[in-house]
Formats: C-alpha cells, sequence, structure tokens
C-alpha cells in the first residue's frame, strides 16, 4: 500500500462518509487523502430541488427523512455540522474527486452541487450522470447494460485516479512502507 495514495469511496450514505472523512482529515491536519469517490452520495439533510418530492422505488423523499431524523438524533438547524452533513461545508478545497449520479434519485441535485463546489474551489472534479434511473440502480440491476457501462467507466476513473492523484503524509517517506513477508503466525516464508 502507498501512504500518498489513499484513495476513499462509497455508495449513498457511505457516500457521504467519505466526503466527510475528507472533511475532518483536512480540518484536523490528519491523514492526506488522494482522492474521493462518493457515488450518488446522501450529503444534504435539508431537502433540494430533486429530494423534496421524490417518489422512486429504492431512496425516495420519505426514506429520506426517515434516514436523516435518524442519523442526526436530535441535531437540526444551524448545529449540524459538515462532518454529519457535508452540503454544510464553506470550505471545498478537498481532494479531488470522481463519482456518478442519477437523474431519478433523490441525491441528483446535492451531488451535482457538490461536484460544482470542488470545482469552484479549483479542485478536480468529475460526475457522470445517468438519465431516469434510481438510487443504487448499479446494485440492484447489475444485468443492465447501463450499468455495466457505468461500472467500466466508473473503472476508468478508478485507474485515471491511482495514475494522477497523490497526497504525500507529512513526515512519511515511501522508504518508511514495509511490505511484510511473513505469514499470518508472524514466520517467514
Amino acid at each position: 500500500m502507498r501512504d500518498d495514495q489513499i484513495i476513499v469511496g462509497g455508495e449513498s450514505a457511505g457516500g457521504m462518509l467519505t466526503a466527510a472523512l475528507c472533511m475532518y482529515e483536512k480540518d484536523r491536519g490528519g491523514v492526506k487523502i488522494a482522492c474521493q469517490m462518493p457515488l450518488y452520495p446522501m450529503i444534504d439533510n435539508d431537502d433540494t430541488e430533486t429530494s423534496h418530492d421524490n417518489h422512486s422505488l429504492v431512496w425516495n423523499t420519505k426514506r429520506n427523512h426517515v434516514g436523516w431524523t435518524k442519523y442526526l438524533s436530535g441535531i437540526s438547524g444551524q448545529e449540524v455540522p459538515c462532518y454529519a452533513a457535508p452540503a454544510r461545508r464553506q470550505d471545498y478545497t478537498l481532494p479531488s474527486a470522481c463519482t456518478f449520479v442519477n437523474t431519478a434519485e433523490p441525491f441528483y441535485a446535492e451531488t451535482l452541487t457538490y461536484i460544482d463546489n470542488l470545482r469552484k474551489a479549483g479542485v478536480e472534479a468529475s460526475v457522470d450522470v445517468y438519465p431516469k434511473l434510481f438510487h443504487a440502480f448499479d446494485m440492484l440491476l447489475p444485468f443492465l447494460k447501463v450499468r455495466k457501462h457505468a461500472a467500466a467507466q466508473f473503472e476508468k476513473l478508478f485507474k485515471y485516479a491511482i495514475k494522477r492523484y497523490f497526497a504525500p503524509q507529512e513526515g512519511s517517506a515511501e522508504s518508511n512502507v514495509r511490505i511484510c513477508d511473513c505469514d499470518r503466525h508472524g514466520q517467514k516464508d
């Protein structure tokens, strides 16, 4: 593992945690993350133009409201930190980002806004948009041609990220990385 090439990613609420982790580590001066890959991330606890009246199959307005209420557990309004709802963030100088989102899902608008805010901050960020598809279609309908295309495109983005994005850790050098050639009991192979 290269400590100068940490890439984090997740889907839906995992996409939210991806963005939040990037924010948290940047703010505390912790682990340097080279790239983030939050797929159709759930990042705005406030309704957006695509989440306020969404009746999609898998995730919709009703489920979104229940999810955020349970997740935030009594925190509301101005009290919600960006680490809980990344859309609250003001400073978007974060790691580069690659994502995709679907037009029929609640997180469409907030994903585009997130990518736009990263770009406005001078961060390289890309988003692929898949029309008329619902949240998590890529996991639920693996046989669809468009799902296979989305997976192939995302794999290309991941390979691009591996070649392009690096974030050296402070006080670290590649020579400090030790690859263990021991078996699970500590014995040399």
